[in-house]
């Protein structure tokens, strides 16, 4: 995704209004709603670096952990004919239907960090 920006493994993501003419987006991945804006491109990657920094801050004071918290389940959606395969594959591999999603993910990530690298 382009519209996203990082500093210190926060993820910002960044919107255009048109009416408006401003850049603005919000801090991803965190419990809080931190938001930021700015009239220029460089503008608003300062506004994410400073609203990173503010919120670390206060998190800090606070004693509260930045980073949201994840449950390790959510719901996935797919087609009924990709989950027969997916299922029928499991089987075969003798793994369950979790651990065939878990690897297919951890699968992608990898990919995802060899085309960064």
């Amino acid at each position: 995704m382009k519209d996203l920006m990082e500093y210190k493994g926060y993820l910002g993501s960044v919107h255009f209004d048109s009416e408006d003419e401003i850049f603005y987006g919000k801090i991803e991945g965190i419990e809080d709603l931190i938001s930021f804006e700015g009239k220029s491109v460089n503008e608003i990657k300062k506004a994410f670096i400073e609203s990173v920094d503010d919120y670390l801050h206060l998190c800090i004071k606070a004693k509260k952990d930045p980073e949201k918290s994840f449950k390790g389940s959510f719901n996935v959606r797919i087609p009924t004919d990709l989950h027969r395969k997916a299922y029928r594959k499991s089987l075969i591999e003798g793994i369950s239907l979790n651990q065939l999603v878990q690897k297919a993910i951890e699968k992608e990530i990898k990919q995802d960090k060899a085309h960064v690298a």
